[in-house]
Formats: structure tokens, sequence, C-alpha cells
């Protein structure tokens, strides 16, 4: 069951429900859940502003409709299970970033020079794929422990925050 974990003005997708949810975390499985929760205008409109790539909204003209809408929304951001699902029907192309993730899952992981060699990167463009891409836009627990081969990071044990 796919999760929508909303801090603030962050909305993160989680394979699951989190266990304990941070304070202030709105958890939303479902449509009644968001119904359920009785959110305010103001915070509505902040959850949609927080959509990636949607115009603004400054008001709530028709509450139930935009509840609907923003249901909608949610489940369309990328790492939606049901979205997975649908992808493994048909098969996606090799993308640099599936390269570097299955990189990471690996028991033993890798470090930055291996993955720059499998994609062509620069060192610090791997850096910044990790933080950025990984991290930041996809939600992915990336953790790094220094060993004998250098810095090793890999993906933590369900692959996400939550």
């Amino acid at each position: 069951m796919t999760a929508y974990i909303i801090s603030g003005s962050e909305i993160r997708v989680a394979a699951r429900r989190p266990g304990k949810p941070a304070r202030g975390d709105l958890i939303i499985t479902s449509a009644e859940d968001l119904v359920a929760a009785r959110l305010g205008t103001k915070r509505l409109i902040a959850i949609w502003n927080a959509l990636p790539g949607k115009k603004k909204m400054t008001k709530v003209v028709d509450r139930a409709g935009t509840i609907e809408r923003l249901w909608a929304e949610l489940q369309a951001l990328p790492g939606n299970a049901a979205q997975t699902k649908s992808a493994k029907e048909t098969p996606a192309r090799e993308t640099k970033q599936s390269a570097v993730i299955a990189l990471l899952q690996r028991p033993e992981g890798a470090t930055i020079d291996e993955i720059a060699a499998t994609t062509g990167w620069q060192r610090h463009t791997v850096r910044g794929a990790i933080a950025g891409a990984l991290k930041k836009r996809l939600g992915l627990l990336v953790a790094a422990a220094k060993e004998e081969r250098g810095r090793v990071y890999r993906i933590g044990h369900n692959g996400s925050r939550a």
C-alpha cells in the first residue's frame, strides 16, 4: 500500500505506511484518509502548491472537488506502487539513474568511482545525483560507510525514508 507523507511543504511517497510518523507529518493512504484529515483550506492550498509542476492555487472554491483532484495528483507522483506495477508490464528503458540505483542496491554497494565508471559521469555529478535525485527527489535512504575500498554507498533496508 502506497503512503503519501506530507511534512510542511514536502510530499514523499513510501511503499508502505510508516510505523511511527514524525510529529506534524500527515500520512495519506487513501482518498478517505484525505477527507478524514479535515484539512483547512490553507493546508489544502499548501499541499496542492507543493505538488511539482502544478499551477499554484490561491483559493478553494469546491472543497470536495479539490480533495478529489489532490488525491488524483498524489497517485500520479513518481514512486507510486500502482505506477510501479504497471511499469513492470511494459519494459522500461534503462536509464543512468536506474543503473545507479541498481548499483546501490547490491549487497556490496558501490563507490563513487564505480558509479562514475558505469555511467560515464564525473565524480561531482555522481555525488549530486545521490544527494539531489535519489535522496531529495525520490526520498531514498542512501547510507555511506567507510570501508577498505573507500566510501561505499548503499540504499537502505527497504529503499525509502519511511
